[in-house]
């Protein structure tokens, strides 16, 4: 078996660390734009616990303006090609297939597509012709301007049946077509994308709580909880009041404890020491169910 696939078929959940090369990420934009502070954070989560460094350039928060096609790469390139050279598995955050094939040549192993495969029709294609992962994320609704307007599209969070019916079907939906691009099923890993087109609590608990049905799917089960507007709402409402971000974070490895007890394969998260002890705990937890 090669290491990319027992990456992919680990039986352990993975922790996959957030590194925002981003001026307006909503949690920590601009903090990490400086080559050598991207170099040094993505190496502290290491320090920390991380298996994965997921590296974005370009913000998916609600509203955000895309970055041009140079930057983003400039951004990314950079900082895979360092990390990778001190010992990382890297992950990219891009929709854009320039971006995706510049990051494989520098040796990145995961390709994490929040448009599953729809905004870059060629991205998928770059993606069968190197071997690596490739996260297939669900999303209805665009960053504002890339189908040309000013604005992200018309509301996209109605869901006819259910949300765990609709996003599963679509997600399904997406995963066919990728196949159908030429990608190998056993590098596909699948991610219902919360927080996006799901902006309430009530769109993204029913995922959550429907993780089982995802992993019923044969692929691996990304989930991305880390900071989303949808955590902030649930303190709100228990009373908690206007939670800080050590309030989201601790909410987020709470999340992160009950994911791995439930068998995801990798949680994604801003503060990777809070979540790596919690993931242990989680995978004690289902290693003494099993």
């Amino acid at each position: 078996m090669t290491e990319l696939q027992r990456l992919h078929d680990t039986d352990c959940t993975l922790l996959m660390g957030v590194l925002n090369i981003t001026e307006d990420s909503f949690s920590d934009g601009g903090l990490w734009l400086d080559p050598g502070k991207a170099r040094d954070h993505g190496d502290d989560m290491l320090h920390a616990g991380a298996d994965i460094i997921d590296i974005g350039a370009e913000s998916t928060r609600p509203g955000a303006k895309r970055v041009s096609e140079k930057d983003e790469l400039d951004r990314v390139t950079g900082a895979a090609k360092a990390l990778i050279a001190h010992g990382a598995v890297v992950s990219i955050d891009t929709t854009r297939s320039a971006v995706a094939q510049a990051a494989l040549d520098e040796g990145a192993q995961i390709i994490n597509d929040v448009s599953g495969g729809r905004l870059d029709r060629d991205l998928p294609h770059v993606v069968a012709d190197h071997d690596c992962l490739y996260i297939v994320q669900h999303w209805r609704g665009w960053l504002a301007g890339s189908k040309g307007g000013a604005a992200p599209d018309a509301d996209t969070s109605h869901y006819e049946h259910d949300v765990l019916k609709d996003v599963y079907d679509e997600l399904m939906s997406q995963v066919d077509a990728v196949l159908k691009a030429g990608v190998a099923p056993e590098r596909v890993i699948i991610d219902p994308g919360l927080g996006f087109s799901k902006p309430g609590i009530e769109h993204n608990l029913p995922l959550l709580v429907g993780l089982d049905l995802f992993k019923r799917s044969g692929y691996p089960v990304l989930i991305g909880a880390s900071r989303k507007r949808f955590v902030s709402a649930a303190l709100n409402d228990a009373g908690i009041g206007e939670p800080t971000m050590d309030d989201r974070d601790n909410a987020t490895a709470a999340l992160s404890a009950l994911c791995a007890e439930h068998g995801a394969w990798a949680v994604r998260v801003h503060d990777v020491r809070r979540s790596r002890a919690a993931l242990t705990i989680g995978s004690l937890w289902r290693q003494y169910q099993n």
